[in-house]
């Protein structure tokens, strides 16, 4: 049995890296690809293109401005004189914020009255504007504070000791509230599935392609063995990989990895034993490359897409919700994530890897039955 799977093995290999170009593909690209999606794949809303049309051009209008501009969040892009150039600005998406400061702003503070903005919100992309629009709303109650105490001063000559609720928040586990420490494990795991699930596609279609599938079937080498030689090279490649790319991520973005790396390699064998089990499955029921490529990209964007890489599952219809359970990319995300951001062990995650393993092991099952009748 192991020289028969020992000579599968020294194949698949010799047939994956024969071409170095698809050397290049297996270890290059993956590296390059987590470099450009982390910078690409950033929820981070900074440098917002902002205009001001200041009617009033008071100490007070001009001070908001000013705090508006130190936030760090926008940036002050035109200065315009009339409300035709609003409504251009938004249309052709030059500003994505206009704030609209009337005559008399600076007298209605003085007088202790409360002075009304207007702020207009490119609303095109609601995520974004939701973001803007908390931005904006914590600048207003600190400046609003700010005017508070300074109106006190004035007043009493100090500001009067009151009872005060002053509220301290910390994020645990991503104390920056940055996107690359969420959204690169998901690269990793998705990174990992396209290749994995590609080449595996790609493996048994080939030998009928070029005719080899009957010569492998007379051979002594029994459908698990051939199964399992098809599939070791692709573990291998996938475990390289993931320790690849974890490296690119630590050293480019500084994204950690805070838990135990067995268990990462663990999560890593039963997701593998789900992407190459799915990519085996559609080399089984394919006739031609072409076909099993097309296959494969029907199935990878929606399980990207369905895994909460982006998008929260919980804000997904209840049929879709359900439909999730299917999807090994959920279950890998959170175990990605899990050992990358919050450093937790088994105790946290051992449902999803129990969801991976009976996931993996029921795919390659009907794999190698499939293989069993189309070459049986």
């Amino acid at each position: 049995m192991f020289d028969r799977l020992k000579a599968m093995l020294i194949k698949e290999f010799i047939q994956v890296f024969r071409d170095p170009r698809m050397r290049i593909v297996l270890f290059v690209i993956p590296a390059l690809q987590t470099v450009i999606f982390g910078y690409a794949v950033n929820m981070d809303v900074k440098n917002i293109p902002t205009a001001i049309l200041d009617r009033d051009n008071s100490s007070e209008s001009r001070d908001l401005v000013a705090v508006l501009s130190s936030s760090g969040y926008f940036t002050i892009t035109e200065h315009i004189d009339n409300e035709a150039d609003i409504r251009r600005l938004l249309d052709r998406g030059t500003v994505r914020v206009v704030l609209n400061i009337e005559h008399g702003f600076g007298a209605q503070l003085h007088r202790g009255e409360a002075a009304r903005l207007q702020l207009l919100l490119d609303g095109s992309d609601s995520n974004t504007a939701g973001i803007i629009m908390g931005y904006l709303a914590r600048l207003a109650t600190a400046y609003n504070t700010r005017l508070q105490r300074e109106y006190a001063t004035r007043q009493f000559g100090s500001i009067p000791h009151a009872g005060q609720v002053r509220l301290v928040t910390r994020a645990w586990f991503n104390d920056n509230l940055e996107s690359p420490p969420f959204y690169v494990p998901a690269v990793i795991t998705n990174i990992l599935f396209v290749i994995t699930m590609l080449l595996s596609s790609l493996a048994i279609v080939r030998e009928k392609e070029i005719g080899t599938i009957e010569q492998v079937i007379v051979t002594p080498i029994r459908k698990r063995e051939f199964i399992l030689g098809k599939t070791l090279p692709f573990v291998l490649i996938g475990y390289i990989d993931v320790a690849l790319i974890s490296v690119v991520g630590t050293l480019v973005f500084d994204v950690p990895v805070r838990g135990s790396l067995w268990l990462l390699f663990l999560a890593t064998t039963l997701f593998l034993m789900s992407s190459l089990g799915i990519g085996l499955l559609i080399s089984t029921i394919s006739q031609t490359q072409q076909q099993a490529m097309m296959t494969a990209f029907f199935i990878i964007f929606p399980a990207m897409l369905l895994s909460g890489f982006a998008f929260p599952i919980e804000n997904m219809p209840g049929p879709v919700q359900w439909l999730t359970l299917l999807n090994p990319l959920r279950y890998y995300m959170v175990v990605i994530r899990g050992i990358f951001m919050k450093g937790v062990g088994l105790a946290a995650l051992w449902e999803q890897l129990l969801a991976l393993t009976v996931i993996g092991i029921t795919v390659l099952s009907i794999a190698i039955g499939r293989f069993r009748k189309t070459s049986g």
